[in-house]
C-alpha cells in the first residue's frame, strides 16, 4: 500500500490497487493497477507466485523470518542433500499454519497486532499448494537460496520455519524476492524512480493482462449493444473458455466466458 500511495501521487490517480502483498523485507514484482484497470486486480490475487528466498537454518524467530525476535538458536550439520531430502514433503498440496505476525484477522483484529502485545491464538491450518520446491544454491554453511512456485495464500516465511522444523535445527526466512506475480516477472518490472522519469508512458493496457485469452471481435452494432447491456452475446460454434472481447473499433470491453452457445460478460472493462 506504500507503494500504491506513492503512486497515486506520481500519477495522478486514485483508483491504483495491487496483486498481491509484500512483505516489508521482500523486493521484487509487485503488479499495480491504474484506473479502470483496477478491475483486474481480483484476477492478479488469485494466480500462482514465484519467489527466490533465502532459508537460514538454526534460528527460530517469533516472525519467521529474520527481522523478528530470536527464540531459539541451534547448531546445524544440514548439508544440501539432506535439505533436498525433505523437500518432496513439502511439495504439492500442503496445510501451512498462517503466522501470528500476519495481516490475517481474528475478531476484527489482524493477528500481528495481537502479536504485537504478546498474545498468540489458535490458527486453522489452511490448504496451499506447492507447484515448485528445489534448492537453487548453498551460500553458506547453514544459508541456501530456494526456488518456490506456490498458490495464493502461501506464507514462504512459514514454509522455512518449518523445513527448519523438519530437518531438526530450526530455521527463517532471511530474504524474499518475488521474481512473477500474475504473469508478470522481473523482467516485466519497473522501478519506482523509472516510474517517476517516465511516468504513463510506462502502463500496459489492461487487455495485455488477458494475453493468454483467445480474442473475439463482436461483428455487428447489435452484438456490441447487448455486449455493453451485460447481455449474453449469442455466437455459434466457439470452443468453451475464456475469451477477450473487443468492439468493431477494438475497443477492449470485457473480459466473457463462452457457455451454452453464448459470450456471458465475467468483468467489463468499458467506461473509464
Amino acid at each position: 500500500m506504500d507503494v500504491c500511495a506513492k503512486l497515486r501521487g506520481i500519477l495522478g490517480e486514485r483508483r491504483i490497487g495491487h496483486g498481491g502483498t509484500l512483505d516489508p523485507m521482500a523486493t521484487g514484482v509487485l503488479p499495480v493497477f491504474v484506473g479502470s484497470a483496477t478491475k483486474a486486480v481480483e484476477f492478479a490475487e488469485k494466480g500462482d507466485k514465484e519467489y527466490v528466498a533465502g532459508l537460514r537454518l538454526g534460528m527460530v524467530t517469533n516472525t519467521q523470518d529474520s527481522t523478528g525476535e530470536v527464540l531459539e538458536e541451534r547448531a546445524v550439520s544440514v548439508d544440501r542433500g539432506a535439505l533436498e531430502a525433505v523437500l518432496p514433503r513439502f511439495t504439492g498440496p500442503i496445510q501451512q499454519i498462517p503466522p501470528m505476525f500476519s495481516a490475517i484477522k481474528r475478531d476484527g483484529k489482524k493477528l500481528y497486532e495481537l502479536a504485537r502485545k504478546g498474545r498468540e491464538v489458535h490458527r486453522d491450518p489452511r490448504p496451499v499448494t506447492i507447484h515448485a520446491l528445489e534448492v537453487l544454491e548453498q551460500t553458506g554453511p547453514d544459508r541456501f537460496l530456494l526456488r518456490v512456485r506456490c498458490s495464493k495464500g502461501t506464507y514462504v516465511r512459514t514454509l522455512c520455519h518449518d523445513i527448519g522444523q523438519a530437518l531438526g535445527c530450526g530455521g527463517c526466512m532471511d530474504e524474499l524476492r518475488r521474481t512473477m506475480a500474475a504473469g508478470f516477472t522481473l523482467e516485466d518490472a519497473v522501478t519506482l524512480e523509472q516510474v517517476q522519469e517516465q511516468g504513463e508512458a510506462l502502463l500496459m493496457p489492461v487487455d495485455c493482462f488477458f494475453a493468454d485469452c483467445p480474442i473475439f471481435l463482436l461483428a455487428s452494432p447489435r452484438m456490441e449493444r447487448m455486449a455493453r447491456n451485460g447481455s449474453p452475446v449469442p455466437v455459434p460454434g466457439l470452443k468453451p473458455g475464456q475469451y477477450r472481447v473487443y468492439s468493431r473499433e477494438k475497443e477492449f470491453l470485457c473480459l466473457s466466458r463462452y457457455e451454452d452457445g453464448a459470450l456471458r460478460s465475467i468483468k467489463n472493462f468499458f467506461g473509464g
